[in-house]
């Protein structure tokens, strides 16, 4: 099945600008229409200055004042980014589609995802509704219900889905992860299968070797190479695959999102962990 329907998380931020423009470059290599979803949430600096005023006892004027400088901003932001939406569709003529919503986005966003084929936002995101020290962006990955592209604050480059590194171990996750991102695979220009301490990774669990993977893989005319790095260290494991994605050229990272539920709190594998919390390219995760 094609990627044919891309949703991207907007906000008042300035790293928006740059996930969308992301967006907009997978959008134009894959022929797909593209949402952009922005809530109209105040930031915690914003929600933090207008808590300040009422706790100063100021009069409710003041604060009525406050609320308003706040919405009128949120507006702005949200016209600044449906401005540049509208430029790069008509530069690369694109469909898209602006959607500006009331609430917190941890909760209208994963319905909206599930309308989706693929969900983009920011690796860093918060939301109101998040408990136990978790990112919002690490429970998108449990609760959208489709796969979930996370880009960092300080992503660079211009390209998304042009050379693309998957992360394998032959793990029901990592198999998962795969087998949504093949539309991307099929458009993409370059595809380095990399592969960590296989003997422990793969092999310890009975995995095939990774020229099945690559056979399996030109099968959907993909054509991959496989590389393999032992010896890596539990704890360096996600730095190392990062930093040969890079070295590689890719500008997109695939890879299964380890974890569990247990008393409603999810758990992210350590490698999981990791790998979000150094992020450097943008990574596309199923679970």
């Amino acid at each position: 099945m094609a990627l044919k329907d891309l949703l991207v998380y907007v906000d008042q931020s300035n790293a928006s600008l740059g996930h969308l423009e992301l967006a907009v470059d997978l959008a134009r290599r894959n022929g797909c229409f593209i949402t952009a979803l922005y809530a109209r949430e105040w930031s915690p600096a914003q929600l933090a200055h207008r808590k300040t005023a009422e706790l100063a006892g100021r009069p409710l004027v003041e604060v009525g004042e406050i609320e308003k400088a706040v919405k009128g901003s949120l507006d702005q932001d949200a016209l600044e980014v449906r401005s540049v939406l509208e430029h790069l569709a008509a530069q690369y003529h694109l469909e898209t589609e602006w959607r500006m919503v009331e609430g917190d986005p941890g909760t209208v966003l994963p319905q909206h995802a599930r309308y989706a084929d693929l969900c983009i936002l920011g690796a860093d995101m918060h939301s109101a509704s998040t408990a136990g020290g978790y990112r919002f962006s690490e429970e998108m990955l449990f609760t959208a219900g489709r796969p979930v592209l996370l880009v960092p604050r300080a992503a660079e480059g211009a390209t998304l889905g042009a050379h693309v590194a998957i992360a394998w171990n032959s793990s029901r996750s990592s198999a998962r992860a795969l087998n949504d991102a093949l539309p991307l695979l099929e458009r993409s220009e370059g595809t380095t299968v990399i592969t960590i301490n296989p003997s422990e990774s793969i092999e310890a669990r009975g995995g095939l070797p990774a020229p099945r993977l690559l056979e399996h893989l030109r099968r959907h005319g993909i054509s991959a190479r496989s590389i393999e790095l032992s010896d890596v260290p539990a704890e360096a494991v996600a730095a190392a695959l990062q930093e040969k994605a890079c070295a590689v050229g890719a500008d997109m990272l695939i890879a299964g999102a380890h974890g569990h539920t247990w008393l409603r709190e999810i758990l992210l594998g350590s490698v999981t962990r990791d790998l979000l919390s150094q992020l450097e390219l943008p990574v596309m995760m199923s679970h």
